[in-house]
């Protein structure tokens, strides 16, 4: 048996990232990836001559933790902004709609793009505006987004823009996904300010960035993940590694992790970095409790699709970053993404490139269609929009089997339970999208401070 200090179990960003923080507190490891690849849902391919995100494709600089490590990994001056104009639509009637401009997450600050947007009725405009006089609530209980956005901002409010953009990120169900963990900002306001319309108006207003909200890399997301896998030391990380169980050794090491090969690593920590579910199932032996409790994170199945064509062939002026698109439309789409108008040099001169999005929990079957089926989905949905005229010069589809979790209403207090089970296993740690954050920045962070939590355990921590 191969002895290590920890063993991290899952190859995605969160895993990558504990494992760079432990190397940087001289903390052994080994990073046990069951994929042939590492990054888990980060996936960037070069076709010829166009570069394709088939998951995600930005950080957010205001969570700072991705592009810090980006810096940390050499990269800071290659990360590159969105293109202007920096814009996303909502589609409504069959037709695309601006958001209003200077909005947070879709709600305006601003009282002019608000008033002169067509997105909204002139009663759905008044219902908005009168969220200034809504009284805050004073039940502390959890709530969905869908419950907090009509209560506050009334049904249109929720069905164009909670919906497709609240919860269309999370590919998740507005009426079921929690508030309170996903936009905890929008709780804080209500309970400190009273209201959302108010506080977002008032808010100090310095210096407008040049450089937009988001940061994405020359050669896609994937290019982070190589360059931190290469900032790992050799032999770090073993692909294909699937993991068979996590045993509790009678040995000087309290843990045995074996793979489907028959590689056994013994160790002081395991640190679980894979999805709610596959951890569950690794820890059935070691905690029934633990087991359980991961087991009742549901998922989320998404496929993206990426289509190419040359400039001429599609009419609209792709003037943005692309649409969202709200269940009532029924089009099939969640959303879709013109990427050769968001990043610089995704594709080819007089081309475009394009991605939609399909299935989460308004469609949880799609992925039972063919690639085929996806492209023609996405071919109707998009051809009366953008007044595409050509066929595509090339698709792609990309499969993502329960890989977006939904923090359903109710996460927060199922995440503590989590942690007090974790605090009766020491030397059993998790991180990863299913617990503390989705977005490749939470992840980084969480997978950092996961180890150093680790570190401190081993007592081996470094100023």
């Amino acid at each position: 048996m191969t002895p290590t200090d920890v063993v991290i179990i899952g190859g995605g960003i969160a895993g990558l990232s504990a494992a760079y923080q432990l190397q940087q507190q001289h903390v052994s490891f080994v990073v046990l990836e069951a994929g042939a690849r590492p990054g888990g849902v980060i996936l960037s391919e070069e076709i010829d001559g166009y570069t394709i995100d088939a998951g995600p494709d930005a950080l957010l600089v205001q969570k700072p933790d991705g592009v810090k490590l980006c810096e940390e990994l050499g990269l800071g001056s290659e990360l590159v902004p969105t293109m202007l104009p920096r814009m996303a639509y909502v589609q409504r009637g069959g037709r695309l709609h601006p958001l209003p401009a200077d909005s947070v997450l879709g709600i305006p600050t601003r009282l002019g793009p608000f008033l002169a947007t067509p997105l909204f009725s002139w009663m759905g405009k008044l219902r908005m505006a009168g969220e200034t006089i809504v009284p805050p609530r004073r039940d502390d209980t959890d709530e969905s987004i869908g419950a907090f956005m009509t209560r506050r901002f009334g049904a249109e409010a929720t069905t164009y823009l909670a919906e497709p953009l609240l919860a269309g990120i999370h590919a998740g169900d507005v009426g079921r996904l929690s508030v309170r963990s996903l936009f905890p900002r929008f709780v804080e306001t209500e309970r400190t300010r009273g209201s959302l319309l108010r506080a977002f108006r008032s808010r100090p207003r310095g210096p407008v960035s040049s450089d937009g909200a988001f940061r994405s890399l020359p050669g896609g997301l994937s290019q982070m993940v190589r360059a931190l896998s290469a900032a790992l030391q050799r032999d770090a990380v073993r692909l294909s590694a699937r993991v068979k169980g996590v045993f509790v050794s009678n040995g000087p090491a309290p843990f045995i992790t074996e793979t489907e090969t028959g590689l056994r690593l013994t160790s002081r920590a395991v640190i679980f970095a894979t999805p709610a579910y596959a951890t569950g199932a690794l820890v059935r032996e070691l905690d029934s409790e633990l087991a359980r409790l991961c087991g009742e994170i549901p998922y989320a199945s998404t496929a993206t699709v990426a289509l190419a064509f040359h400039r001429a062939a599609v009419g609209h002026p792709l003037n943005g970053s692309g649409l969202v698109v709200p269940r009532v439309e029924n089009t099939g789409l969640l959303a879709a993404s013109w990427l050769s108008s968001k990043w610089p040099h995704r594709a080819p001169p007089d081309r475009v490139l394009l991605r939609t999005f399909v299935g989460g929990a308004r469609d949880p079957r799609a992925l039972e269609r063919s690639d085929a089926e996806l492209v023609r989905l996405s071919l109707a949905a998009l051809t009366p929009l953008l007044a595409i005229t050509g066929v595509p010069l090339l698709t792609r589809v990309y499969r993502w089997e329960r890989t977006s979790a939904q923090y359903e209403v109710g996460h927060a207090a199922r995440i503590a339970a989590i942690e007090r089970t974790l605090a009766r296993r020491p030397g059993l740690f998790i991180t990863g999208s299913g617990f503390r954050g989705v977005g490749i920045p939470d992840c980084v962070a969480d997978g950092r401070a996961t180890a150093r939590q680790v570190a401190h355990y081993l007592g081996t921590e470094h100023a």
